[in-house]
């Protein structure tokens, strides 16, 4: 286990970490230095040489780590990445609840959960870390992205395991409304069951024909609203996409998802079309007091950019 980080989280992000390996594990002499290391060790777009200028690599003791320092096996360096200038994602993240061990967000579209990819500083975990001063701050489910409404976070890592199980057990009860088209000959409401796969690395989910299902949706209209429908959906299980794909397999794909039923070429901070799809309610039983909670977004369909 590495030793604590000697270098203070920066924008609401921990510093990366990277272990020299062990002698009996790589060929050391190809590395005659720690520069040498670094630069074979990290990426071309890391700008090593520029970093190992600015003292900006450092050991646990927080000491900078130089070019030319001799290379050492078993050692710890740490580092903050450069971070791309990301356009702001409009719209507010509204403060649904916090207490010592949960913070509950209402989330606009477009906002990420998690640091990852080209969205780090414009995510709902680092926005709220230096909003909400909570450096511990984790959450404990999974929003899309392009999904607006209710995120559940943990405010210290030593709450995350209770509720984070909690989902796994399908004990949190959640629903989501969408906006999509009207079929007259669709019966509803219905059980939309199916075997959801989706590969590491791909864009979409996929339906696996004749496979046992491992996903379950219930989907309800609601009401119209100028020729569209107001869709009730209630998850029974969990899996990525789910719900986009459980509408576009009935004939009623979500308004404005660039996945479903087909990819649309989007440039990745396109904020003008928000999915209509809104996590509006949460309800469950909470694991560590026995308290019932329920928790519902002040958002409304259509979502509008900035939403």
């Amino acid at each position: 286990m590495p030793p604590r980080s000697p270098l203070p989280a920066r924008h609401g992000l921990d510093a990366a970490r990277i272990h020299t390996p062990a002698a009996d594990r790589e060929p050391v002499d190809r590395w005659p230095t720690m520069g040498a290391w670094l630069r074979d060790r990290l990426p071309d777009h890391v700008d090593v040489p520029g970093m190992l200028a600015q003292g900006r690599f450092v050991d646990e003791s927080g000491t900078a780590v130089r070019d030319a320092d001799p290379y050492a096996p078993l050692r710890w360096v740490w580092f903050h990445r450069d971070l791309r200038d990301e356009p702001p994602v409009p719209g507010k993240i509204h403060l649904v609840h916090r207490d010592e061990r949960l913070v509950v967000v209402d989330k606009p579209p477009f906002l990420a959960t998690i640091p990852r990819g080209r969205h780090v500083l414009q995510s709902a975990v680092v926005r709220l870390r230096d909003e909400l001063g909570l450096p511990e701050l984790s959450p404990v489910h999974r929003l899309d992205r392009v999904t607006s409404g209710l995120l559940m976070l943990a405010t210290e890592a030593r709450w995350r395991g209770a509720y984070q199980t909690a989902f796994e057990r399908r004990a949190v009860h959640k629903t989501y409304r969408a906006l999509a088209p009207l079929r007259a000959e669709l019966e509803l409401p219905r059980v939309v069951r199916s075997h959801i796969r989706k590969e590491r690395g791909t864009w979409c989910a996929e339906v696996v024909p004749g496979a046992p299902a491992n996903a379950e949706t219930l989907v309800e209209l609601e009401r119209e609203v100028d020729g569209l429908g107001v869709y009730r959906l209630t998850p029974r299980t969990g899996r990525t996409h789910q719900l986009r794909l459980h509408m576009a397999e009935l004939g009623i794909p979500i308004i404005d998802d660039p996945l479903y039923p087909q990819v649309r070429d989007v440039p990745v901070d396109d904020v003008r079309h928000p999915l209509q799809l809104l996590a509006a309610e949460m309800a469950f039983t909470d694991p560590v007091d026995g308290h019932q909670r329920w928790f519902t977004s002040a958002r409304s369909l259509p979502i509008t950019p900035g939403g």
